[in-house]
């Protein structure tokens, strides 16, 4: 990358980067690219695209198409331990899992007998526990969803029991939260709030809670103000640095809360993933476009 290409906040960034690798466009063909997820078993790359109510996928050698046109206005999506699609969608307000041989499966539409918003982001952890963000962002339009009020009224972050199958509230302080994911021990969880996007005065940060042995959360704190923009989706390198994106691109953290630099990006980035045979790709969802780009470190893998 050249020197434009990033800011280095603290020279422990420096040792994150891959000073030989390019920031490259996969497409620019899309109204609000999100939820970027990768498959190492076939290295395969799906997002979506929001307003376009459809998702894409990528692969080496195949280039750009269309995975699943309609889409339910999908948002988050991510891998669970058998290699399944899990996805947020805005449409239908549930999320949902692929199973292998294509069908659908829904893991939550309610909570206490009331629908969710429009479920946003989603990690699984080792347990197999599903854990999902639930704001209002799918509800307040008919450009990213339907739009209609609240029931829960409310937006929470929820558990779904690997073994129960039961929906959970984990927290229920937040304004809009969002992006969401482990520390590489799973003895933390951080979560962004995104608020700002809709008043300047409220939440652009991301906290950082400890998880206990039960799947709950404590501890709750604020792990880093955003500089530019509110912060969204976000991964976790093998160091526990968190990469999150935000207006000017990828920022980088360091597992204490010192931001170490940012990767520019010329538009608004609004999630990001991991990816590639070693795990050392970042697959950047911008706005139009998704861009993908080697650092020096692997995501954090479990």
């Amino acid at each position: 990358m050249k020197s434009t290409d990033f800011e280095v906040h603290d020279p422990r960034f420096r040792l994150l980067l891959q000073p030989n690798a390019f920031l490259t466009r996969l497409t620019n063909e899309c109204l609000w690219a999100e939820g970027p997820v990768y498959f190492p078993a076939t290295d395969l790359l799906i997002w979506s695209d929001i307003p376009n109510n459809r998702m894409m996928r990528w692969a080496p050698g195949m280039g750009v198409g269309v995975y699943r046109a309609p889409s339910n206005y999908s948002n988050g999506n991510t891998r669970d331990r058998e290699g399944r699609l899990v996805t947020c969608e805005h449409g239908t307000r549930r999320v949902t899992r692929t199973e292998h041989d294509g069908s659908v499966t829904v893991l939550a539409s309610h909570f206490e007998g009331k629908r969710l918003n429009s479920p946003n982001d989603v990690v699984v952890d080792s347990k197999g526990d599903i854990w999902f963000t639930d704001p209002d962002y799918g509800i307040l339009s008919d450009y990213e969803g339907y739009r209609a009020d609240s029931e829960i009224g409310r937006c929470n972050v929820y558990r779904i029991g690997a073994d129960s199958a039961q929906v959970k509230l984990v927290c229920d302080d937040f304004a809009k939260p969002n992006g969401l994911a482990f520390s590489p021990d799973e003895s933390k969880v951080y979560i962004a709030d995104s608020a700002a996007s809709h008043d300047d005065n409220a939440p652009r940060h991301i906290r950082v809670f400890d998880v206990t042995s039960e799947g709950g959360l404590r501890n709750g704190r604020v792990f880093a103000e955003m500089q530019s923009g509110v912060p969204d989706g976000m991964r976790i390198d093998e160091h526990g640095n968190v990469w999150t994106s935000a207006e000017d691109g990828v920022h980088c953290y360091a597992p204490n809360g010192a931001l170490l630099g940012k990767i520019l990006i010329p538009e608004v980035v609004a999630n990001l993933t991991f990816g590639g045979l070693n795990r050392n790709c970042l697959f950047i969802a911008a706005t139009a476009s998704i861009y993908s780009l080697h650092v020096g470190v692997r995501g954090a893998g479990r």
